[in-house]
């Protein structure tokens, strides 16, 4: 797109009918004096004097020139940049032997693993229902067992943390492995979302893209209770709360016994969930505790938490301008020299 700097620089064309009118005007010559004029009477006009304005002319529209040039012509592109404002999200997965327990899916058992995975699926990419997608947050996912894990980085590439979700894994039972150290995943995770903003940052230094974290959240899914570990989920909690975390707790509860071994699974102590840890974490960060028990309770909580943390994504439209008066002062100068030239020589007036 095009357009002037200072167009208040076109009222200074109203000096061209003032230029001609001075050219115009009748002015005393300077005279030779002849003892007598008839033969010069005789002589016709050289080609020349016909062509006697072309000088003024010319001057007239170097004066045109500069003043477009004056008015600073500039050759605009409108760029778009697109600011988000949202959410860091974590989303801290127990994958501990206790979650292969079976729990409702869609009218038949899967594990309690397997659901969380489906519907967690749902919440980041979006679903027919009622969850839209996380597509302009930076998520990432944790999961635990005796050691947490960083299954994806905070990323905006949802579609790679989407396959690192389908290829986490239980914990089989009585392997060395096994266990709930629930207080060091969120340890692990407020880490991560501490140190996220500086790493955005530096990754968008050559991006027209750029994202500032609104808020930062840890979504922790689990069955059990706390076993194992450096930190305990409380002190994790004040880790989080000091950094200005947001954690919400869900307790997978669900459960639909098939066999012995399931029975048994779910009665050993890492198979009952903690709810009063998991409601005093949440109640410290100024998150909230809920219990799942079926896929469809999950996505309702998913569903909550999604219209409770919300993204702002807003497009700023700006224009880059270059300069362009060169256009017209370059030839205004070419003009002036040709005139010059023009008046001192073809048209060289004498005396």
């Amino acid at each position: 797109m095009g357009a002037f700097h200072s167009p208040w620089a076109f009222a200074l064309l109203a000096l061209v009918p003032v230029a001609v009118i001075l050219h115009l005007r009748p002015r005393r010559r300077a005279a030779v004096r002849f003892s007598s004029v008839e033969s010069v009477k005789k002589l016709k006009p050289s080609p020349l004097y016909h062509l006697r304005h072309i000088p003024v002319v010319i001057r007239i529209a170097v004066l045109v020139l500069l003043v477009l040039a004056l008015a600073r012509p500039r050759q605009g592109t409108e760029l778009i940049t697109e600011r988000s404002e949202g959410v860091a999200l974590e989303i801290v997965v127990d994958r501990s032997s206790s979650m292969g327990a079976q729990m409702k899916y869609r009218d038949r058992a899967m594990e309690r693993l397997e659901v969380v995975k489906q519907v967690s699926r749902e919440f980041i990419m979006g679903n027919d229902t009622g969850l839209k997608g996380r597509t302009s947050d930076l998520l990432g996912m944790i999961a635990f067992a005796r050691y947490p894990d960083t299954v994806c980085p905070l990323t905006h590439t949802h579609e790679a943390l989407i396959q690192f979700v389908d290829t986490t894994e239980l914990v089989v039972p009585n392997n060395p492995e096994d266990g709930t150290a629930m207080g060091d995943a969120l340890a692990l995770a407020a880490a991560r979302l501490q140190v996220a903003e500086k790493e955005l940052k530096q990754k968008q230094l050559s991006r027209e893209e750029s994202f500032r974290i609104k808020s930062k959240v840890i979504v922790l899914l689990t069955d059990g209770r706390n076993n194992c570990g450096k930190r305990t989920p409380r002190a994790a909690a004040r880790i989080a709360k000091e950094w200005g975390i947001k954690v919400y707790c869900i307790g997978i509860v669900g459960e639909q016994i098939t066999s012995l071994e399931q029975i048994l699974l779910v009665r050993s102590a890492r198979g009952k969930v903690d709810e009063a840890t998991l409601k005093t974490v949440a109640e410290m960060t100024g998150g909230r505790y809920y219990r799942a028990s079926d896929e469809e309770s999950l996505r309702r909580i998913y569903e909550e938490i999604d219209a409770l943390e919300k993204t702002a994504v807003a497009s700023e439209r700006y224009v880059s301008y270059s300069e362009s008066f060169s256009r017209w002062a370059v030839p205004a100068l070419l003009l002036l020299l040709f005139e010059v030239g023009l008046a001192n020589t073809v048209f060289r007036r004498i005396p």
